[in-house]
């Protein structure tokens, strides 16, 4: 199958000539250090492409969402069956990235709403760079936690959605 340039997945054939798919995550050291190098040109004045975030604030979105999995950022559950079923396989299996323009987000990691405001930027991104670091090394990090909209999720699928979400804000500024 031929993939457009913008959603093709990772391949790699086999001795026997078999294509595999590898799906980015922050399990695998160089999908991580690869977000971290891209984070690592953001400046606070970076434009965006699309949204209405700034770049503190994305850099302030990205540490709330990472924190929501865990207990240091509760948020309320706001999931219909179709959101826990077929909009999470699409959002976390479907090989093509996620779109531009806005995607709905929970008020308390939404920045203009009851997100955490940002603050120092360096210190922001500081922040997301150790969070990344934290729970790229970290097995079950997110253990028993439930996203506010894709309800369960595995560690694997934990890890596939943080990869997906910073990949995301990074490309609305360019990186």
């Amino acid at each position: 199958m031929h993939w457009p340039r913008s959603v093709r997945p990772v391949a790699s054939v086999s001795s026997a000539g078999d294509v595999s798919f590898r799906r980015r995550t922050l399990t695998n050291p160089p999908d991580a250090a690869e977000l971290l190098k891209r984070l690592a040109g953001l400046q606070p004045d970076s434009a965006r492409r699309w949204g209405r975030m700034s770049a503190p604030q994305m850099v302030s979105h990205l540490r709330d969402a990472f924190l929501m999995g865990t207990a240091q950022k509760p948020v309320r559950r706001q999931s219909a069956l179709h959101q826990r079923t077929i909009v999470k396989w699409i959002a976390l299996y479907a090989p093509i990235k996620w779109p531009a323009g806005r995607i709905a987000t929970v008020p308390e990691i939404d920045q203009t709403i009851g997100g955490t405001p940002p603050g120092d930027f360096d210190r922001d991104v500081a922040d997301v760079r150790a969070l990344v670091e934290i729970i790229s090394s970290q097995r079950g990090f997110f253990e028993g936690r439930t996203h506010p909209i894709f309800g369960q999720l595995s560690d694997a699928e934990w890890m596939r959605w943080g990869y997906l979400h910073v990949d995301h804000h990074l490309r609305q500024f360019g990186f």
